[in-house]
Parts: C-alpha cells; sequence; structure tokens
C-alpha cells in the first residue's frame, strides 16, 4: 500500500489509497461469514418455551373472555386503576429521561416499559369512553399525547438496542 499526505498544509491526517494492481488477486473475506449465532443458555431456553406455551395457553381463553364477559360493568376502584397506572406513566417517562439524559443505556428498558403502558392507557381509554365528549377527549388524548409519545420511547428503545455496547 501507498501512502500519501492528503495535500493541505498542517494536516497531520494521512489516508490509505489501495491501487487496482494491488487489489488484483486480492481474496475478499466477509467479516462474519462463519460465524453462529451464540446458542442461549439452557435456563434462557427454557424460560423462552414456557413463555410460549403460556401465550399460546391465552388464546382459547380470549374466546371464553370474548363470549363470556358481561358487556358492561360496575367498577369499584375505578378511579384507583387509573390513577395508578397514570402515575406508572409519569415514572416511567421521568425514568427513561433521566437515564437518557445521563447516557445510560438502560434507558431502553424504561422506555419499553413506557411505551407499553402509554399504549395500553390510549387504547383501554378510546375503548372504554362513553359515545360523545368522553370518546373524542379519549380520541384527542391518544393521538395528540399518548401514542406520539409511545412511538418516540419505542424509538429510543430500538435505537439502543440496536447499537453495540
Amino acid at each position: 500500500m501507498k501512502r500519501r499526505a492528503d495535500g493541505e498544509r498542517g494536516k497531520t491526517m494521512r489516508q490509505l489509497v489501495l491501487h487496482e494492481e494491488e487489489m488484483a488477486g486480492a481474496e475478499v473475506v466477509p467479516l462474519y461469514e462463519d460465524m453462529e449465532e451464540p446458542r442461549p443458555a439452557r435456563g434462557m431456553r427454557r424460560a423462552g418455551l414456557l413463555l410460549v406455551t403460556c401465550g399460546l395457553a391465552l388464546l382459547p381463553w380470549l374466546y371464553v373472555l370474548a363470549t363470556g364477559l358481561p358487556t358492561t360493568a360496575t367498577v369499584t376502584h375505578w378511579p384507583v386503576a387509573w390513577v395508578g397506572l397514570d402515575a406508572l406513566e409519569a415514572l416511567g417517562l421521568i425514568a427513561t429521561g433521566l437515564l437518557a439524559a445521563r447516557g445510560d443505556r438502560r434507558h431502553a428498558l424504561a422506555a419499553a416499559a413506557t411505551a407499553t403502558l402509554l399504549v395500553v392507557d390510549a387504547w383501554f381509554d378510546t375503548t372504554t369512553a362513553a359515545p360523545g365528549a368522553d370518546l373524542a377527549t379519549a380520541i384527542t388524548m391518544a393521538l395528540g399525547a399518548e401514542l406520539p409519545l409511545a412511538t418516540l420511547c419505542a424509538r429510543l428503545a430500538l435505537q439502543t438496542l440496536s447499537r453495540p455496547a
């Protein structure tokens, strides 16, 4: 390989230039050709299989719920449920923000959990709202706040998890 200076005065950086005659006959080897995906530990595989089994077992239960639940219900602790969900969202947003501002990669975990909470909140707000003004408010909150924040949190989590540590 031949080295040449950039040509500008005061520059200390040099660049390597490969010429065609040096590349002739060179073998190009892919960096990751023979690498296999690492096999998860036995405990991790078992946990994964258990989770898949539980998810599949829930599928028939969904039918039971869909056909057996009443169309209306009276809920004793309705305000506690909604205040609790919104409190968890607030904590998630604060934790995600603080961790991200500090450059802590664990913000991805908080962001993923917070995104999930926000989507769940939007879903239940819109599906449990009474027709009229309540439904309009729920849709406005979902489209104007909850789903955009969920998208931001999901994007933060995915960007962080896709970068090498």
